[in-house]
């Protein structure tokens, strides 16, 4: 390492995306860094090289439309940041229509390059076993989805034996202004009152007996994703897929996550459902809802198909879909504080998919500013968190406490994984969606639009403000 530096070194714990990022977020700000990464040393069941960055699965960002796209917000603001990780991928993309898409191979070969080549950056191949100690004084642990045994066990015994999950079951995720109302209805089952609840907790949507069995029907015919080779099958019967149960007998989803007892349709009182498929609130802004117990194998194209025809649901947009996989992660929102640092250890910080975001663009955004956060400190500088408006803010929100705990089910992790989505952008000030003029219908989707065009802009303007400049960053990659 060319020593041009008067600063200790920051370690940084794992060569993905986020690693990667974090650290040559640290290096531009002119902190020395470490970087430590495994493979070459010991490889993991789902890499087949030792290049930084690998991507292991797609070679698609997702969508580049930074006006109305969540996901194309949080690109613009880490090109603005100075992403390595946006740099290369702009460099090597590969035709994909809207959708950002690289070629893998020398996406991966550029990081790689351009993390090697900086003076201020040091690679060592070298399996990390436990957590880093702690006369490493600053250091980020980046492992991913897959890590190791060891460093897993490690956290795991730091943090508390219900902290780590090693699956992820997930129910989709609604968009609250998509529900029809005029369907559905607000109440708890038996109409229970829990602590910070109002008795009105969940949304309700009734199906009679026809509408059930063909949404049964549907459940058993649908496309399923099988487990990759290296995932095994974790099945249990306290989060089975939701097709599972419908295999196991017609009537098992009404006597489980569908049952109809003790809730009364406001809308018609004298009618008592067959089945009801219930949501509840997913974050502390109210603007997600998690359909209860509908984890999924079904493939994205089936899911979206069938769970419209659940009464209220039939124009449904989805902040995400369900599934079950292996994943790794933290109760980030109980164990990291705003600035990604672990509250048992001060200048420990976690970042990228083990923190709780879910996506290579996310996991990368997570690494940028954990990087920044860590660099920060050990230059005795503020840290300055990204504005709660902006798609950065937004996530790191949502990662460090934006989910909501449930008292009715004792146990359940309330923390799961999630995409930037605009689910996660506090809302616009009253008034500020205006009828275009000369428009004389203006609701529904079109509304929609506006608003996340509204939302997309104020927020790259603030993160503009937040970083300081009026214009992009370029990386040369």
């Amino acid at each position: 390492m060319n020593k041009t530096s008067s600063y200790s070194p920051i370690h940084v714990v794992g060569g993905g995306l986020a690693g990667s990022e974090a650290a040559w977020q640290i290096a531009n700000a002119g902190v020395p860094v470490i970087l430590h990464e495994m493979r070459g040393v010991r490889g993991t069941d789902a890499h087949k090289t030792d290049g930084l960055a690998e991507l292991v699965c797609s070679n698609s960002f997702r969508s580049d439309d930074a006006t109305s796209n969540a996901v194309g917000v949080i690109h613009a603001e880490m090109r603005m940041a100075g992403s390595l990780i946006m740099a290369c991928a702009d460099k090597h993309q590969v035709p994909a229509g809207g959708a950002l898409a690289v070629d893998r191979e020398a996406f991966s070969d550029a990081v790689t390059k351009l993390i090697n080549d900086h003076p201020l950056v040091s690679v060592v191949r070298e399996e990390v076993t436990g957590l880093p100690p702690k006369e490493w004084d600053l250091a980020i642990v980046a492992t991913g989805p897959l890590t190791a045994p060891s460093l897993a066990a490690a956290i795991q015994e730091e943090t508390g034996a219900d902290a780590l999950a090693f699956f992820d079951a997930i129910a989709p995720i609604v968009y609250r202004d998509s529900i029809d109302m005029d369907i559905c209805w607000y109440q708890s089952r038996y109409d229970k009152v829990g602590p910070g609840g109002t008795g009105k907790d969940y949304i309700n949507c009734p199906m009679d007996e026809e509408q059930y069995n063909a949404f049964v029907d549907a459940l058993i015919a649908g496309d399923t994703v099988g487990f990759k080779e290296w995932e095994g099958t974790p099945y249990f019967d306290g989060c089975l897929p939701i097709e599972v149960m419908a295999e196991r007998g017609r009537e098992t989803l009404r006597h489980g996550p569908m049952k109809p007892m003790g809730l009364t349709n406001a809308h018609n009182p004298s009618v008592k459902a067959y089945a009801v498929v219930q949501l509840r609130q997913d974050n502390a802004l109210g603007t997600l809802y998690n359909m209860v117990g509908f984890q999924t194998k079904l493939k994205y194209g089936a899911q979206a198909e069938i769970f419209r025809m659940i009464p209220g649901l039939q124009n449904a947009e989805f902040a995400r879909l369900g599934g079950l996989h292996r994943n790794t992660y933290i109760n980030s929102p109980t164990l990291l504080d705003p600035s990604l640092t672990l509250k048992s250890r001060p200048g420990l910080r976690f970042s990228g998919q083990i923190t709780g975001c879910e996506g290579y663009v996310e996991s990368a955004s997570v690494g940028l500013m954990a990087g920044r956060f860590a660099a920060a400190e050990r230059k005795g500088e503020a840290v300055l968190l990204p504005p709660a408006t902006t798609a950065l803010g937004s996530l790191l929100g949502h990662i460090t406490g934006g989910h909501l705990i449930t008292d009715e089910e004792p146990g359940k992790r309330s923390f799961q994984p999630m995409n930037i989505n605009f689910g996660l952008f506090p809302d616009l000030q009253p008034g500020s969606i205006v009828k275009p003029e000369g428009v004389k219908r203006f609701r529904g989707k079109d509304k929609t639009i506006l608003k996340r065009q509204l939302i997309a802009k104020r927020a790259l303007a603030d993160c503009a403000a937040w970083l300081g400049q009026s214009a992009p960053f370029a990386v040369s990659a």
